[in-house]
């Protein structure tokens, strides 16, 4: 049995299907599909370029072996399901490797003061020059910014995923934004934007 014909996203099911009995040229097909986003969601949790391949291949793994119990709900929902499981791996990591158990409490975090017009020029830089100022943030500030902003998670289901306080989640996710802001000023400054 091949990779299936259609390569759309709207086949994601029968991608899946394929996968899950064993099929080899869809899980090749699955992975030059996916990787490259796939790898952009796991190094924006996790900054060391080695670490990443580690949780990406990782990520990988639990894909194709898990992938019979994955329940299609429509278009993206495979995309979805994939980036759940890069999170939670990445997630799991920095646990493991205690650099959670970092995160300062508000009473420790010096004071950054707060940034206006972050929002107005965050659209004059580069994509790729923004993930780059994320991956830079403390590994705390980075893995709540990146659960509040991009996978809009609350504050309650950080501090609960994260072992820490509501409050904690809240302050680290103001420090990271004053951080971003103040990085993407400097560069809009310097680049003439």
């Amino acid at each position: 049995m091949g990779a299936p014909r259609n390569t759309s996203c709207d086949d994601e099911q029968a991608l899946a299907q394929s996968i899950a009995q064993g099929n080899a040229g869809a899980m090749r097909l699955l992975y030059d599909r996916y990787m490259p986003l796939l790898a952009s969601v796991c190094t924006r949790y996790i900054a060391d370029d080695s670490d990443a391949k580690d949780v990406l291949q990782d990520s990988f793994v639990s894909i194709f072996t898990s992938i019979g119990g994955f329940t299609y709900k429509g278009e993206g929902s495979l995309r979805a399901w994939m980036t759940r499981i890069v999170v939670n791996k990445a997630i799991n990591s920095l646990k493991k490797s205690m650099r959670l158990s970092q995160i300062e409490t508000p009473g420790r975090v010096p004071d950054v003061p707060d940034d206006d017009g972050g929002d107005v020029e965050a659209g004059r830089v580069p994509i790729d020059v923004i993930h780059g100022f994320i991956r830079q943030l403390p590994d705390g500030y980075r893995t709540v910014f990146n659960m509040s902003v991009i996978e809009h998670r609350s504050h309650s289901e950080i501090a609960a995923t994260l072992g820490i306080k509501k409050e904690t989640s809240a302050s680290q996710l103001h420090r990271a934004k004053a951080v971003l802001a103040r990085q993407i000023r400097d560069y809009v400054n310097t680049h003439d934007c």
